[in-house]
């Protein structure tokens, strides 16, 4: 059970983490063996573009939109997070030019962790928690007393699903920095 519950879950998350990291390192590289590097300009806008239609998710959460379901919203929440943040990891490359933009880009990937972490945790604990009371019931145990013993790992599922609390301002956070970045990319870009 547990193997299989790590291979379900941690397996996943590993892999999509090392896959964006890579995935930024190899477009990077090839984007310079191609001599096409000014490319991942448009990269960091697509990028944002991507991530901040994302959030079309957290306005429906908090009901200031109503149409669309929350489930297929978090799902493309996901997804589009996933290829700006990719984009944006191309855009910031291997070039070391400011400190604003790489504090955000460490924000960024800090941001992605801990959205991941989040979801497959709260994902494995909502299976661990129904295997268990599966079990509990073959066992022929009654509700009353199958909640009595899930109180605790109920009470601990339900904490895990406070980590928006922790996600909530890292992901402003990178936001103000990418903000700021941009602001600064406006304010010093030559015009000419």
């Amino acid at each position: 059970m547990r193997r299989s519950l790590i291979i379900k879950n941690v397996i996943p998350f590993i892999f999509l983490f090392l896959l964006l990291i890579g995935g930024a390192i190899l477009a990077d590289w090839f984007l310079h063996a191609i001599g096409y590097v000014w490319i991942g300009r448009y990269f960091g806008i697509a990028g944002t573009i991507l991530i901040a239609a994302s959030f079309i998710y957290s306005l429906r959460k908090y009901k200031w939109i109503r149409r669309g379901s929350p489930k297929r919203l978090l799902l493309v929440h996901e997804y589009l997070t996933w290829i700006g943040s990719l984009m944006i990891l191309i855009h910031g490359g291997i070039h070391f030019n400011a400190l604003l933009p790489w504090y955000a880009i460490a924000a960024m990937i800090i941001a992605v962790a801990s959205g991941l972490t989040g979801k497959f945790l709260l994902k494995r604990s909502s299976e661990a928690i129904a295997f268990r009371r599966e079990v509990l019931q073959k066992r022929g145990m009654d509700s009353e007393s199958i909640d009595r013993q899930l109180f605790w790992d109920a009470l601990v599922f339900d904490l895990m699903k406070k980590w928006r609390l922790v996600h909530l301002p890292i992901t402003l956070f990178f936001g103000l920095l990418a903000f700021l970045h941009i602001l600064t990319i406006f304010i010093f870009w030559s015009w000419r």
